[in-house]
């Protein structure tokens, strides 16, 4: 009789409920192990260790060669008993070892093959494991199927956030709802003591009242300067919204700001035209908000949204501050241009139309559909079409994790009839659906490459544009992940013909293109045909899915808390004429208590790091066995130690350090 001895390792969230019959069979090279009950005392340690090692011996009567294959089936008999297996490791009585990762939910009465830690591309594949193969990716396509959701939005997941494959499913500890945290985070910190302070805003001075009921931040310095030029146009490079600033080379025809308009502004003595030739003027544009209707859910309180127009200038101490607005994208005698010298009022006004329209094109275009949506997208389409054993699934399991699950919370608490947005901002579902249907139809797949985008905005030479270190801070992580990226692609690609001869990625990609984003007007690649493509469409993911929302996601709270400098939604309409601006106007745009409470409460929770976050290069799940690739590991771990040590010398000098982008800051996944 010979005895292989075989450990399980069991996650932190290893079971609930009770576990009845688990049983367990070994697939060798030369024969296969009798289907073997696990005995009582392993489902006693399971519950005592919860995490940990639980070991058992299968004894067989003749070798059964080396371990290819383990098939796990969980029979039930009770509501709610759940088994989520980390890993199996066999040890034969001849010496060696074999590892089976897992990481995911054993189902009841239904058979799981787990496969050997070594990666596997399908052109590669032994004979016997083909067909188990192609059984793990039909039981996917039947739990991943594809919907949409609203016509023109990218393709997202068949399910109610209770109908998830288990696998795409929070953990047990963090199954609550985005809507219940936040209404917990109003209720604990600001509603009784709010009410009992006052009944309605009298001045900027009540918006104090709810902002250090929350916490007194080191970014105070964004309710103590939010009215300067300086703060407002810091924040187009390194706010929440570093996207929409770029290069203005030529002054658009439906915004006539002329030389004698802003000359005064204008430090070196330059002419307009001067200025736009030697690269110091840029613009934001929020064109994109054109004819989107503002939020009409409350008939008691009208709400307006503008799509407004900055012209921004870098100084002779290379600050960027804006010297001219117009509220609209129609020029006229009732979308005046409001400059920096107009008086006080009409000035802070129109800055605070132009944060608001930033508030709500950052929440739906750069951060939800730009993250959440795309990596979405992408998640589903590798579980669909990429098997557990492939080197690329592995690679990006660990930064699709809870989006799926995210995303479906979002879908029937965030961004609904009814939702949070519907609640607190300037936009509502209807107008939601136009804009994302408008950023579909501008997206292209080469804007997600960082440094190609900061390029395209012209904003890419450092020396130009000092001080943008939502740039740099992002060229270093950019970097980091592509060379790790890399060195994985060629342990497993050994040329571009065996990129072309992947079945598996080349479906990934194709149904990427031709079902997640088969609503964006400008097509996603079809095909990989070399290992430089695959490369950067990896980099594009897991960047997207990590550092990308990270920067987008992060500083909601630094940024937005402080009501003024980022109004979610404005409650009377632009002005159309200078001088009628006083500071009891500006107080009846501004949002109110309510919504007000709403907005704190959202980018409270959202900018908070959950309970054992995982952060870039933080991966304790073992997917990868191989020893190439735990070298590679390490090396991009090392890499993002030294653009975090970078950051934070760097930081000390700064009166505004900018974190977003610090790897020891960055998530790996969009979870949140």
């Amino acid at each position: 009789m010979l005895t292989y001895k075989v450990s399980v390792k069991t996650s932190s969230q290893c079971f609930a409920g009770t576990i009845n019959s688990i049983y367990l069979t070994l697939v060798g090279t030369e024969r296969s192990s009798d289907r073997t009950l696990l005995d009582e005392s392993f489902f006693d340690h399971l519950k005592e260790v919860r995490t940990g090692l639980v070991c058992q011996d299968i004894t067989v009567k003749e070798e059964l060669g080396d371990i290819l294959l383990v098939k796990l089936e969980r029979e039930s008999y009770f509501c709610n008993d759940q088994w989520n297996c980390s890993c199996i490791t066999v040890k034969t009585p001849f010496g060696k070892s074999f590892e089976f990762p897992c990481y995911h939910w054993i189902p009841e009465n239904k058979e799981v093959v787990l496969r050997t830690g070594k990666a596997v591309l399908p052109q590669d594949e032994i004979d016997f494991c083909k067909g188990y193969r192609c059984v793990e990716l039909d039981s996917r396509r039947n739990d991943f199927r594809w919907r949409e959701w609203h016509t023109g939005f990218p393709m997202s997941i068949d399910a109610s956030f209770s109908e998830l494959p288990q696998d795409a499913q929070f953990e047990i500890d963090k199954n609550l709802s985005i809507k219940t945290k936040v209404i917990n985070a109003i209720e604990n910190r600001i509603l009784g003591k709010l009410c009992n302070n006052f009944q309605c805003w009298e001045d900027l001075e009540d918006f104090k009242k709810t902002y250090f009921l929350f916490q007194k931040t080191d970014r105070d310095f964004v309710m103590e300067d939010w009215k300067t030029d300086k703060m407002f146009g810091y924040q187009f490079l390194n706010g929440c919204n570093p996207v929409m600033i770029k290069k203005c080379e030529e002054i658009p025809g439906n915004f006539p700001v002329t030389h004698v308009m802003v000359k005064g502004f204008l430090e070196r003595g330059l002419t307009l035209e001067d200025e736009l030739k030697a690269g110091n003027i840029y613009i934001a544009d929020y064109e994109i908000l054109k004819d989107v209707p503002a939020n009409a859910t409350d008939p008691k309180t009208p709400q307006y949204l503008a799509a407004p127009i900055c012209l921004l200038y870098k100084n002779t101490f290379n600050h960027i501050v804006p010297i001219a607005i117009q509220l609209s994208q129609t020029p006229g005698k009732d979308s005046p241009i409001f400059l920096p010298n107009d008086d006080q009022y009409d000035w802070m006004l129109a800055k605070m139309w132009v944060k608001s329209s930033d508030f709500n094109v950052h929440q739906i275009v750069t951060h939800f559909l730009r993250t959440h949506l795309i990596t979405e997208v992408f998640a589903i389409a590798m579980y669909r079409k990429l098997s557990s054993v492939h080197p690329v699934y592995k690679l990006l399991i660990p930064h699709v994790r809870y989006t799926i699950a995210i995303n479906t919370l979002a879908r029937e608490e965030l961004i609904c009839t009814g939702g949070i947005f519907d609640e607190a901002c300037g936009i509502d579902v209807t107008g939601i659906k136009q804009l994302v249907q408008k950023a579909m139809g501008r997206l292209t797949y080469e804007s997600l490459w960082f440094p190609d985008e900061i390029k395209a905005r012209g904003m890419d030479n450092q020396e130009d544009v000092p001080n943008y270190y939502y740039r740099d801070d992002g060229l270093k992580v950019w970097d980091a992940v592509k060379r790790f990226v890399s060195n994985v692609v060629e342990i497993y690609y050994k040329n571009d013909e065996n990129v072309k001869e992947d079945t598996e990625i080349q479906a990934f990609v194709l149904d990427v293109s031709c079902n997640g984003m088969k609503n964006c007007d400008h097509d996603f690649p079809k095909s990989l045909e070399s290992r430089e493509q695959l490369v950067q469409y990896l980099t594009v993911i897991i960047f997207t899915a990590s550092a990308q929302h990270a920067a987008v996601n992060f500083g909601q709270f630094h940024w937005y808390a402080w009501i003024p400098n980022s109004p979610s939604t404005m409650r009377k309409p632009p002005p159309k004429t200078k001088g009628d601006v006083d500071m009891k106007y500006i107080m009846e745009s501004l949002p109110d208590r309510w919504r007000s409470c709403w907005i704190l409460g959202i980018v409270w929770v959202l900018t908070q790091f959950q309970k054992n976050e995982l952060f870039l290069g933080m991966y304790p799940e073992d997917y990868f066995t191989e020893v190439d690739v735990k070298d590679a590991l390490k090396t991009f771990r090392e890499k993002l130690g030294e653009v975090t040590k970078f950051i934070n010398i760097r930081n000390e000098e700064l009166k505004l350090p900018y974190v977003y982008l610090s790897p020891d800051k960055i998530p790996n996944s969009v979870a949140i």
